[in-house]
């Protein structure tokens, strides 16, 4: 019988993140907690850096919730809704969350690079690449 009681804590140094998970143009994703790094069952955690003047790729996250901490910069969370693009404005100190297999996409219209974390629902960082936020392909 496994002794979850008495399990160790793991810490994760922000020098050590891993860029070894699925990526998405125009941006860089870094894993931190995941069923990879740590042997997380239900949760993955990492940071997303995008460049300035940047859009992502347009993309989902399958069957993971995902909840965004603004940590820098003015990133903006672009979807689709009733045929048309909405755009979600933030700013530092700001939180975002996207359903599952939402598509949506990340700009950096400022000067600065723009840094979030992220965590899922989801051991592992699911990504799926699309060719439009206007598609009915959830990977």
């Amino acid at each position: 019988m496994e002794d979850r009681w008495h399990a160790p804590l793991r810490h994760i140094k922000g020098r050590e993140l891993s860029g070894d998970t699925r990526q998405t143009t125009g941006m860089t994703r870094l894993e931190a907690v995941s069923g990879k790094t740590v042997g997380s069952e239900k949760v993955w955690m990492g940071q997303t850096h995008v460049a300035p003047a940047t859009s992502s790729g347009d993309h989902h996250h399958g069957e993971a919730e995902t909840a965004i901490y603004v940590v820098s910069g003015h990133p903006v969370f672009v979807f689709a809704e009733g045929g048309r693009e909405v755009r979600i404005e933030t700013e530092p100190g700001d939180y975002v969350f996207v359903p599952p297999f939402v598509p949506h996409r990340e700009e950096n219209p400022g000067a600065e690079e723009a840094v979030v974390v992220i965590a899922r629902s989801s051991q592992e960082g699911i990504v799926v690449n699309l060719p439009s936020l206007f598609t009915d392909e959830t990977g």
